[in-house]
C-alpha cells in the first residue's frame, strides 16, 4: 500500500507479461524484442507458435540476449499445436514443466482436454495436480468456451469448458474466452478466489469468435477486474494475450501492445474505493 495525495493506492505485486502469440504473425524473437523495448516484465512462451518457440535452447538464448524473463509457458494444447512435441498429451505437459524449469518460469498454462481425448480427460484433474506436486511448477487450467454451430453448442472439452465447478487447484482466467462464453471475468475472478493464479488479459465483444481484443475495448470490464486484483493482493502474472494480426504495420502493432501495457499498469495501481464502486456499472 502506498499513499497518494488524494488517498490510498493499492498496487498489485503481479508482473505484467507479453504472450509471444500477441505479435503473430511476427516471431517469438520479435516478442522478446518488443517486450524489452516497451517495458513488459517478461513474456509467456506460447509453445509451437513458430519453430523457435518449441526449441527451448533457442528460447534460452533469446531470454539471455534480451534480458527478458520468461514468466510462464503455455503448453502446446491448441488445435494448431496438436502435433508439437509429439501426440501424447501427458508427455507434452511433462515437457512443458521441464521447459518452465529451464527457463525459470513458475507457471504452465494448459487447456482442458478435447472431447476426443477421452483417456487423457479421464485422469486430467488429478493428473495436473500430481504434476504440480512433483515438479513444483504451477499448472493453471484455463477457462474455455462452448463451440457454437448452426445446430447449437458443441461439447468440445472434457470434463468441460468452464473450470469453476471442477476440482482444480490453480486456474487461468482468459477474458476473451469469458466473453465468448457470455460470462463476466469479474464474476469468475470472485468465484474462483485463491484458485485464480494466472491472467490472460484481453477482451471480447460477446461474439462466438474468440476475439482477443485489446483490453478496455470490449465487454469484460477489464479495468474493474484489474482493480479487483489489486485490492486482493493478486501476486500471479498478468499476461497480455491480444490478437494483433490485423495490424497493418509494425507501428500499429506496437501501439496496441503499448496501450495494453499502459492499461494494465494503470488499473493494477488503483485508488482504493468501496466495494460497491467496483461493482457498479
Amino acid at each position: 500500500m502506498i499513499e497518494a495525495d488524494d488517498g490510498a493506492v493499492t498496487t498489485s505485486a503481479a508482473k505484467v507479461g507479453l504472450s509471444t502469440s500477441s505479435v503473430y504473425p511476427e516471431t517469438t524473437s520479435s516478442a522478446f524484442e518488443l517486450a524489452r523495448r516497451l517495458g513488459y516484465d517478461g513474456v509467456e512462451l506460447m509453445v509451437g507458435i513458430d519453430p523457435v518457440a518449441a526449441d527451448i535452447d533457442a528460447v534460452e538464448k533469446l531470454r539471455d540476449y534480451h534480458q527478458v524473463p520468461v514468466l510462464s509457458v503455455h503448453s502446446p494444447c491448441l488445435l494448431i499445436t496438436q502435433r508439437v512435441w509429439g501426440n501424447d498429451p501427458w508427455s507434452k505437459l511433462e515437457r512443458s514443466a521441464e521447459a518452465a524449469r529451464r527457463l525459470d518460469a513458475d507457471t504452465v498454462v494448459v487447456h482442458p482436454p478435447f472431447r476426443w481425448q477421452r483417456e487423457y480427460a479421464r485422469g486430467f484433474v488429478e493428473g495436473v495436480r500430481r504434476l504440480t506436486e512433483e515438479t513444483g511448477i504451477i499448472f493453471a487450467v484455463e477457462n474455455m468456451y462452448p463451440w457454437r454451430t448452426p445446430g447449437g453448442e458443441l461439447k468440445a472439452y472434457l470434463p468441460g469448458w468452464d473450470p469453476t465447478e471442477r476440482d482444480y487447484d490453480h486456474l487461468t482466467l482468459d477474458f476473451s474466452h469469458a466473453s465468448t462464453a457470455n460470462q463476466q471475468s469479474l464474476d469468475l475472478a470472485k468465484a474462483w478466489g485463491s484458485r485464480l493464479r494466472h491472467i490472460h488479459l484481453t477482451d471480447g465483444s460477446g461474439s462466438a469468435k474468440d476475439e482477443h481484443m485489446v483490453p478496455g475495448r470490449g465487454d469484460q470490464q477489464a479495468a474493474k477486474v484489474l482493480q479487483h486484483l489489486a485490492q486482493i493482493d493478486f501476486a500471479g502474472h498478468v499476461v497480455l494475450e491480444v490478437n494483433t494480426r490485423k495490424a497493418d504495420s509494425r507501428a500499429k502493432r506496437e501501439q496496441d501492445l503499448a496501450e495494453s501495457l499502459a492499461f494494465s499498469r494503470q488499473h493494477l495501481a488503483t485508488p482504493v474505493r468501496p466495494g460497491y464502486a467496483l461493482d457498479s456499472s
